[in-house]
């Protein structure tokens, strides 16, 4: 059976995330995100050069979390976890929006929330792990 679109493409970007925030692997990376790469993120300088940076950056014991991925043609969205980021600074919980141009990450988008526990929640519910059916 072959893979929708949509499948292939949540595939490529959780392996590109993976690539780059988790295993830090630049030249790799490189395969996945355009050299036209567009950022709108206020935190993160432009370009494919510019998030690299960033990464660079961090601490080694950075890492993303994927929970959940949705596709809608060349759009993703991915509901994630980045932890370890530095002493005494909080896990974000992040929606990442990327669009997809010839076979490559083309674009960015995110909203960031530092993540909270459940007893901090007004809500009372967590901010990352699945509350809804599967």
């Amino acid at each position: 059976m072959s893979q929708t679109v949509q499948e292939k493409n949540k595939s490529f970007v959780l392996e590109a995330f993976d690539t780059l925030f988790n295993k830090r692997d630049y030249a790799a990376a490189e395969r996945y995100w355009s050299p036209n790469y567009i950022q709108h993120s206020a935190h993160i300088p432009p370009g494919r050069k510019g998030l690299f940076e960033l990464v660079k950056a961090t601490p080694a014991s950075m890492r993303y979390e994927n929970q959940t991925i949705m596709a809608e043609g060349d759009l993703l969205m991915l509901h994630g976890r980045y932890s370890g980021r530095g002493e005494g600074l909080p896990n974000w919980v992040i929606v990442d929006v990327v669009r997809m141009e010839a076979g490559l990450l083309a674009e960015h988008w995110d909203v960031i929330e530092d993540e909270v526990t459940r007893e901090q929640s007004k809500s009372g519910n967590p901010m990352f792990g699945k509350t809804f059916p599967a």
